[in-house]
């Protein structure tokens, strides 16, 4: 397992980084001694990085994870997140405050290391409803009361020792305007064969949605990048490339039927299986070319990994230590792009 630093940080964490959510599921749905051995099978194999946030089976994962590492007696790298609904938005600064609260109750810790809040930021104010947390306006980071001083007041408190968010795509500019607060240390987004837009260095301007090139702009200003999702729904995987269903524990599903969610995933499969080719037998699986693919880029910091299993994280551990992918691999994806 290699290492790399959070931005400005001095913060060394695992190149490949452990999920906890529910489209991999384990952590939510296996059993103690499924997630136990996992755990306990990440650190072994050198991952120190823990992701996780009270949405992943409302608060059980972060219970399941808490638990495990007291018994192993250990303290990776965690970070943990605060969603911010519409039923919080009098009050998002004392919301993150007492959503943290909660998240280390559950991890039985006094202290994580990186709090981020799980909503993108947007220009204009959405109309959240019910349970809907994936953006916030960016008036409702930075006004009096807002998630920043939320943020500011926890990093006060000793509960954590830095802070970020998750970015959800379409948001470059309102990612530059977060980063040039210069208050945040990492942040969360999509960069994939798929989707590359992440990246500034990489011409590819059709994918959708727009993730504004942003990972050089914060890696020029000292901002650690985690990947998320970074085999697409599994779908950058021999196994999904095979047409295999989705593991037990995962809580992907198969979506509609018919419709625009369903016409989507079908184009987003045939785009996939352009990638095929880095199914090489003895060299390395389709999901370890992606995931070589994303810690090319420098300015990436850490992959988060979406394990169901011990074997899935076996071989997503072992895209650490291999090389680079060749400069005709390389040609080869910028013809899948174009095509």
């Amino acid at each position: 397992m290699r290492y790399r630093t959070i931005g400005n940080t001095g913060l060394s964490i695992s190149e490949i980084g452990f999920g906890t959510g529910g489209m991999a599921g384990l952590m939510i749905n296996g059993t103690p001694e499924e997630q136990r051995a996992a755990v306990k099978r990440a650190l072994d194999l050198g991952v120190n990085y823990f992701d996780e946030s009270p949405d992943y089976g409302d608060g059980i994962s972060e219970s399941n994870l808490g638990t495990i590492l007291k018994e192993l007696g250990v303290r990776p790298v965690i970070t943990t997140k605060v969603e911010v609904r519409a039923e919080n938005l009098d009050d998002i600064a004392g919301h993150v405050e007492r959503s943290v609260d909660a998240s280390l109750k559950r991890l039985q810790l006094e202290q994580v290391d990186v709090i981020q809040i799980h909503n993108g930021p947007v220009t204009q104010r959405p109309n959240l409803q019910g349970r809907a947390y994936n953006i916030l306006a960016l008036e409702d980071y930075l006004k009096p009361g807002g998630a920043i001083e939320g943020l500011d007041r926890i990093v006060k408190a000793g509960k954590t020792r830095y802070v970020g968010f998750v970015c959800r795509g379409n948001d470059g500019g309102e990612v530059r305007q977060l980063i040039d607060t210069g208050r945040f240390q990492l942040i969360n987004l999509v960069y994939t064969l798929l989707n590359p837009t992440a990246s500034a260095t990489v011409a590819n301007s059709s994918a959708t949605p727009d993730f504004g090139g942003v990972i050089e702009y914060a890696q020029e200003r000292g901002v650690g990048v985690a990947v998320y999702s970074p085999l697409a729904g599994a779908m950058l995987t021999d196994h999904g490339l095979a047409g295999g269903d989705p593991h037990r524990l995962s809580q992907r599903g198969g979506g509609a039927a018919t419709g625009p969610f369903a016409e989507a995933r079908a184009r987003a499969k045939a785009q996939a299986a352009r990638f095929g080719f880095l199914s090489q037998p003895g060299k390395h699986t389709l999901a370890q070319a992606a995931v070589r693919f994303i810690l090319m880029n420098p300015g990436v910091t850490t992959v988060l990994g979406g394990f169901s299993d011990v074997p899935q994280l076996e071989e997503g551990c072992a895209a650490s230590d291999l090389p680079p992918l060749t400069d005709e691999e390389m040609t080869r994806i910028a013809d899948a792009w174009r095509a």
